[in-house]
C-alpha cells in the first residue's frame, strides 16, 4: 500500500508541473482580457439570467439554468471547500489563500469560455441525445481529427469522476466528529457499514438520471450553502477581533511563504505556495478541469453566451465565498497553528473550538449534505464520459464502477485519493484548456452578437 500511495503521489506531483500551470493560469488570464473582462461586467446579468428571467421552456436542452448551476455548483462545493482549504491551510499557511482566490478570479474566466462552448458545440450521443461538454466542443468545434484529445478527456473524466475523496472525508468526519468521541471503536467494521449506507443511498439517486441528480441538487445546495454560512458567520462575529489581522496575514504570507511547510518547487517555496494554492483552487472550483461544462451543456438554453454567465458565478460562490468562509474559521480559532489535524478534521476542530459542544455536529450535517450531494454530480459526469466513448446505451456500467469505487474510498488513506483525484484532474484539464484557447475567438465573436441583440 505505501508503494502504491507514493506511485500515486509521484504521478500527481508530475502532471502538476509549471506547464500546467502556465495552460491554466495564463490559460485563463489569456480568456480573461480576450474578453475584455466580460465576465466581471456582465455580473448583473449574469444573476437575472439565473433567476429564470429568459427562462424558455422551448428552448433545447435538459434542464434549467438554476439547475444547470446547482447540479454543476453541488458537485464543486463539497470537500474542496472544507477539506481541501484545510489540506491548503495546514501545508502553506494563510498565504495559500490568496493563490486560492487568484485561481478563482482567473477561473471564472476560465468558466465562462468552457460553458458557453459546451452549448456552442452540443453533439449528439449514440441514441441521438443532445449533449455538451469539452469531449463534445472538442469534436464539434475543432472537428474529427482532435477526436483523441476528446477520448483523453473523456478516460480521465471517469477516473476524476470517481468519488474517492468525497466518501474519505465523510467516513473521517463520522469516525472523528460522531463515533470516537461517543466511545465507538472505529474499525473496519465501522467503515464498512459507512460504506454500505452511502451506496445505498447514492445508488437511489444516481440511477434515476440527470432529472433526478438536478431535483435533489437544486434542493440541497442552496440550504446547504445558507447552514454553512450562517455557522461560520457565528465563528467569525466571536472572533471579530482577530479577523483584520488574518486577512492582513493571508496577503503578506501569500508573497513570503513564512508558513509553507512543504516541499521547494522550481528552487523556492514561494512557486511552491503558488503551486498548492492554484491545485487546491483548482481541486475546489474546478475552472478548467471540464467538469462543469457537462452539466452546463445539459442547461435549456439556445444562447450560450448566457449559460456562459451562469457558469462563470460558480467560482465566485465556491471559492471567493464558501472557501474564504472555511479558511476564517480555521486562521480565527487558531486551530492551524495547535493541532496537527489535517483535512475535514481540522475544520471540525475550529468549529468546536468556537462552538463547544455542538459545533462538529453541526459541521458534521454540512459535510453530510456537500458529501452526498457532490457524489449524485460526479456520477452524472462520469456515466457522460463512458457514454461518449463507448455508447449511450453502455453509460450505465459507470455507476456499477462508481459504486464500488466507494466502498474502496472508505478503506484507503486520504493522501492517495487526494493525488489521484488530483493527478486525474490535471490529465483532464489539458484537452479542456487546449481546445477552449483555440476556440476562444469564436466565442468572443459570439459575445458581440448576443450583446448587439440584447441591445435591439
Amino acid at each position: 500500500m505505501n508503494q502504491l500511495e507514493q506511485l500515486v503521489a509521484n504521478f500527481s506531483s508530475f502532471v502538476w508541473g509549471l506547464p500546467l500551470l502556465i495552460l491554466l493560469v495564463g490559460g485563463g488570464l489569456y480568456l480573461l482580457i480576450l474578453s475584455r473582462f466580460l465576465p466581471f461586467r456582465y455580473l448583473g446579468h449574469a444573476i437575472q439570467v439565473l433567476r429564470g428571467k429568459y427562462d424558455d421552456p422551448e428552448d433545447p436542452g435538459q434542464i434549467s439554468h438554476f439547475k444547470a448551476l446547482t447540479t454543476a455548483l453541488s458537485s464543486t462545493i463539497g470537500m474542496g471547500n472544507i477539506a481541501g482549504v484545510a489540506v491548503a491551510i495546514s501545508l502553506g499557511g494563510p498565504g495559500a489563500m490568496f493563490w486560492m482566490w487568484v485561481s478563482a478570479i482567473v477561473g471564472m474566466s476560465t468558466k465562462f469560455f468552457t460553458s458557453t462552448l459546451a452549448i456552442m458545440y452540443r453533439g449528439k450521443d449514440s441514441t441521438g441525445e443532445l449533449q455538451g461538454g469539452p469531449m463534445y466542443f472538442i469534436v464539434e468545434g475543432l472537428g474529427k481529427s482532435w477526436k483523441p484529445l476528446a477520448v483523453m478527456f473523456s478516460f480521465f473524466g471517469m477516473i476524476g469522476a470517481l468519488p474517492v475523496v468525497n466518501v474519505n472525508q465523510l467516513t473521517q468526519a463520522i469516525n472523528d466528529i460522531v463515533l470516537k468521541p461517543n466511545g465507538v471503536e472505529v474499525g473496519l467494521q465501522t467503515n464498512a457499514i459507512i460504506a454500505i449506507v452511502l451506496v445505498l443511498l447514492t445508488s437511489v439517486i444516481v440511477f434515476g438520471g440527470l432529472k433526478r441528480i438536478s431535483n435533489a441538487a437544486s434542493k440541497m445546495v442552496p440550504s446547504m450553502v445558507l447552514l454553512y454560512f450562517v455557522l461560520v458567520l457565528i465563528i467569525l462575529i466571536s472572533n471579530y477581533d482577530t479577523i483584520p489581522k488574518y486577512i492582513i496575514m493571508i496577503f503578506e504570507d501569500a508573497f513570503t511563504a513564512n508558513n509553507f511547510k512543504g516541499d521547494p518547487f522550481f528552487g523556492g517555496v514561494l512557486g511552491a505556495l503558488v503551486l498548492l494554492g492554484i491545485r487546491r483552487g483548482a481541486f475546489s472550483n474546478e475552472a478548467g478541469i471540464g467538469t462543469a461544462p457537462m452539466a452546463h451543456g445539459a442547461a435549456k438554453t439556445d444562447e450560450p453566451i448566457r449559460e456562459g454567465l451562469v457558469a462563470m458565478l460558480g467560482p465566485a460562490i465556491d471559492t471567493l465565498i464558501v472557501c474564504t468562509l472555511t479558511a476564517l474559521a480555521i486562521l480565527v480559532t487558531g486551530v492551524w497553528e495547535t493541532t496537527s489535524d489535517n483535512g475535514v478534521s481540522l475544520t471540525a476542530s475550529a468549529f468546536n473550538n468556537a462552538l463547544p459542544g455542538y459545533g462538529q455536529y453541526l459541521l458534521m450535517i454540512c459535510v453530510l449534505i456537500f458529501s452526498i450531494s457532490s457524489l449524485f454530480s460526479y456520477s452524472y459526469y462520469g456515466t457522460k464520459c463512458m457514454s461518449f466513448l463507448i455508447g449511450a446505451d453502455k453509460k450505465h456500467y459507470y455507476n456499477y464502477i462508481y459504486v464500488i469505487s466507494i466502498v474502496l474510498a472508505v478503506m484507503t488513506p486520504f493522501s492517495m485519493m487526494l493525488n489521484l483525484i488530483d493527478g486525474a484532474f490535471a490529465l483532464m484539464a489539458i484537452p479542456t484548456m487546449t481546445a477552449t484557447i483555440i476556440l476562444a475567438p469564436k466565442v468572443t465573436k459570439e459575445i458581440k452578437t448576443y450583446i448587439k441583440r440584447m441591445n435591439n
